[in-house]
């Protein structure tokens, strides 16, 4: 059985999920894990939050909250999000709260140090007098030394994805108050990206085949590479471990470090609450397993360079990334969906005014793959009017009312005599077949969400072509068969929909007369006429209801 790890990045604590973060890394890994258990592959998938970091004690403080009580409700907002559509993780933690967290950190510093892969350094660090406080990377803007552009973080230029050594800046200032910071001396330890690139990992990136975005990105990256700072002068977070001495004391683990290995920290504290405490090696020390990241386009340099740099560094077998389909940015007006920016709106209202399937399938047929893409309520309502009513929901409620009031809302039977030709027309002649799952696990959402339509237009054009209702006065027996060939189409469509609308199709199941889940059937790709046929003539089906009914748009305001 193929084994599969699925991470989504872990959420700052410091604020709400909106759209950008669900379409860019949480709907696709569930919609990747729920189809791959369906396949029949084993399943392991993990997030949740990542609670350190300077923006936090400054949020934290500014809100009047200690920092744990501060990132245990963005925490628990999170929780609920992800409640709300539906997404589902085998395990949701926080790199503050997981009982393994802060150990297995220290392990891979040491580890890394042992291996020689750490640099102790005493360096000048921005400082700001005003706020009398080291100034972490993300708490320094300037102008990019690269490219030119204003907009330019400590770490990073979200313009051109040059990584920003902020005392380069010409004109850094201090993100909190404004002030320009001053050099001052201080001793940190570097991750020596350069040593690890130069000894396996730049050979991999290269080899590797990545995701065409992904592959454009990770390739600039390898051409300068710098030593990373992986400790920071601050309290909240991560301390280092004893053996770096009085060094090491008033500091912790810079964020980006610790955070990632939060999925091999949870793993491990979900197997401990199963029973099975030393199982989490046979996920991440194992060459029988394939780990995917999904993850957001800024997030790549971490996931395709840096991580993977680190488990190897450790030299304990972790398995690297099979594969990082990191998306694009995911917009609202114009603009990046921003919390504090005001370009964003509660998403647990949202999908409850909109409905959970509506909303999960709206945004993978509109995720932003290879290229940013933009929300619109006003294509998310025509998506449901058109490909969900009118495809889908309406295929499914006049065969099956029909068959209700005409057959006795049991499957009619299919005559020998037109096995052959239903399974010629709706198998050959109505259209092209497509199996979501093969589309799925390329990381074409999109694509697989209109292969999910595109399998309701078949059966609506066989529909079409043999008006079974017209039929039945003139041949009932073909009529029969015809409805026939349609509950059996339905039986497929329910499981297509199931990863990406997973109340709609279990709805659908139970209208087939299935008392079981439909998550739980094998996927059944794409039918042949040899054995495509499962159902039993006779058998009761379930009451027929609007599967997926016309929503309106809201009034225009005054």
């Amino acid at each position: 059985m193929a084994r599969t790890i699925v991470t989504s990045a872990l959420l700052y604590a410091n604020g709400p999920l909106h759209f950008g973060h669900i379409a860019g890394a949480y709907l696709p890994a569930d919609v990747y894990a729920r189809t791959l258990r369906m396949c029949g592959d084993e399943v392991l998938a993990v997030s949740g939050s990542d609670d350190h970091g300077v923006a936090i004690t400054i949020s934290a403080e500014k809100a009047g909250e200690d920092y744990a009580s501060y990132v245990a409700r963005w925490n628990g907002n999170m929780r609920a999000t992800f409640d709300a559509l539906d997404i589902r993780y085998d395990i949701v933690s926080g790199t503050s709260t997981c009982p393994d967290h802060a150990d297995l950190s220290r392990e891979f510093f040491s580890r890394l140090m042992e291996n020689g892969y750490l640099v102790e350094r005493r360096t000048d660090q921005l400082f700001c007098v005003a706020d009398d406080m080291f100034l972490a990377d993300r708490y320094v803007e300037g102008t990019c030394y690269k490219c030119g552009s204003e907009g330019a973080r400590g770490d990073e230029c979200p313009s051109c994805g040059t990584w920003i050594d902020p005392l380069e800046f010409k004109d850094p200032r201090c993100k909190i108050c404004g002030s320009t910071p001053e050099a001052r001396s201080t001793t940190h330890w570097y991750l020596d990206l350069p040593k690890l690139r130069d000894e396996k990992i730049g050979d991999w990136i290269r080899d590797h085949e990545w995701k065409t975005n992904v592959e454009k990105f990770i390739q600039n990256l390898l051409e300068d590479v710098p030593e990373r700072a992986i400790t920071r002068d601050m309290s909240w977070g991560v301390s280092l471990p004893p053996e770096v001495g009085e060094a090491g004391e008033g500091k912790v683990l810079y964020v980006w470090f610790d955070a990632p290995i939060g999925y091999i920290s949870f793993t491990k504290e979900l197997m401990r609450e199963r029973g099975t405490p030393e199982a989490w090696k046979d996920w991440w020390q194992s060459d029988d397993t394939q780990l995917v990241h999904f993850i957001g386009k800024d997030n790549i340099p971490f996931h395709c360079l840096v991580f993977p740099s680190m488990l190897h560094g450790t030299g304990d077998g972790y398995v690297l990334p099979a594969a990082v389909p990191a998306n694009e940015f995911y917009n609202l007006k114009g603009g990046k969906f921003s919390t504090s920016g005001g370009n964003a709106f509660d998403v647990v209202e949202f999908v409850k005014e909109w409905g959970v399937d509506t909303t999960r399938f709206y945004l993978c047929s509109t995720m932003p793959e290879t290229s940013d893409s933009e929300f619109s309520l006003e294509q998310l309502i025509q998506t449901a009017n058109t490909a969900l009513a009118g495809t889908i929901g309406n295929l499914a409620t006049r065969v099956l009312k029909f068959i209700a009031k005409n057959f006795d809302a049991v499957v009619p039977q299919l005559h020998e005599q037109h096995r052959e030709e239903m399974d010629r027309l709706i198998l050959e002649e109505c259209g092209p077949i497509e199996d979501p799952a093969a589309l799925v696990k390329e990381f074409r959402f999109r694509r697989a969400a209109e292969a999910v339509v595109a399998n309701a237009t078949v059966a609506n054009v066989f529909v079409d072509r043999l008006a079974p209702w017209a039929l039945r006065k003139e041949d009932p027996e073909k009529a029969a068969s015809a409805l026939n060939t349609l509950c059996e189409w339905l039986n497929w469509q329910a499981r297509w929909m199931a990863p990406f609308m997973p109340h709609k199709a279990q709805q659908l199941w139970e209208m087939l007369g299935h008392a079981s889940a439909v998550a739980d059937q094998p996927w059944p790709g794409t039918p042949s006429a040899e054995d495509w046929r499962s159902l039993s003539a006779g058998a009761p089906l379930g009451t027929p209801e609007a599967l997926c009914p016309r929503i309106q748009a809201p009034e225009p305001k005054a």
